[in-house]
């Protein structure tokens, strides 16, 4: 797959897309929203180069977005998650089948685990009052990448 192949352009731009969103919520604790709806509108050209069906591969696809996204919006309803780290979740959703959606959102849950107790430490180290604000989207965006990997690097090998 050469980057010359459109599936290699897709993956490309969202992988520059998830970077860009996680240096951007780690500064400013915000995830613009154009990055998300360039995340969303470009699944389904990822879907059309990748052959699936209207009838039922991208309906399905899109019913587990919608599925995940309501699910996450919970999340940010009891105050667990921003708006941008759901939209951003939401976008995702439509790009992954079921198994490696799965995937990363338990990637996506350890990370974000991981990088609570850091930036918790760093506050009490720091004797900061109130809780830390978490950039989740530092998880997201690492867990994201980790998930398109295989296509990427198969190239090389």
């Amino acid at each position: 797959m050469g980057w010359g192949n459109p599936i290699a352009l897709m993956l490309g731009a969202l992988a520059l897309l998830l970077v860009s969103a996680g240096i951007e919520d780690a500064r400013h604790r915000e995830i613009a929203n154009w990055k998300n709806l360039a995340i969303a509108l470009l699944a389904p050209a990822w879907w059309w180069a990748n052959g699936l069906a209207v009838w039922p591969d991208m309906a399905m696809q899109f019913g587990m977005a919608l599925a995940v996204f309501a699910l996450f919006c919970a999340a940010f309803h009891f105050g667990w998650m921003g708006g941008g780290d759901v939209k951003m979740i939401g976008a995702l959703a439509l790009w992954f089948p079921f198994v490696p959606l799965v995937s990363m959102l338990i990637i996506m849950s350890l990370v974000g685990g991981v990088l609570t107790v850091v930036l918790m430490i760093e506050q009490r180290v720091r004797k900061k009052p109130g809780s830390p604000e978490i950039p989740y989207g530092v998880a997201i965006a690492i867990a994201a990448l980790l998930t398109v990997r295989e296509p990427i690097f198969n190239q090389f090998l």
